[in-house]
């Protein structure tokens, strides 16, 4: 009998085990319904296609901090400045002023959050760095 070419596709022997609750595998079964595959090549496509959290840097980490303890404080500025509308005193600072310090403040926190770390040629990050969920 002449030998069978073996098939070019990718023959999957292994097991990998994972433990979910009963929402998570109804979730998982009407998603892969949803989607036309089977919840196994669901769970491939979402474990091995979908790209990595970024990580990032202590710097980031404790700037986007910072930021949050300075928004604390403009949100206190902010309650001050209405208190003192609503008596009919003189605000301590512009209200439309303290939104676009509030928005800036906001948006630099997200842009942190989200552009960190694009560059992947960058070896000069440390191990001790932080990875993002």
């Amino acid at each position: 009998m002449a030998n069978r070419k073996q098939s070019k596709r990718v023959v999957r022997k292994h097991l990998f085990s994972l433990r979910l609750s009963d929402i998570e595998l109804d979730l998982l079964r009407i998603k892969s319904l949803d989607a036309g595959i089977s919840a196994s090549e669901l769970m491939r496509r979402n474990g091995l296609l979908r790209p990595l959290p970024k990580r990032l840097s202590k710097i980031s980490l404790q700037t986007y901090w910072e930021l949050g303890q300075i928004g604390n404080n403009l949100n206190q500025l902010v309650k001050a400045t209405n208190t003192a509308i609503l008596m009919g005193r003189t605000p301590p600072a512009k209200p439309e002023l303290l939104r676009e310090l509030l928005e800036l403040l906001h948006q630099c926190r997200r842009d942190i959050a989200s552009d960190d770390v694009d560059d992947d040629d960058s070896e000069e990050e440390e191990e001790d760095d932080w990875e993002a969920d």
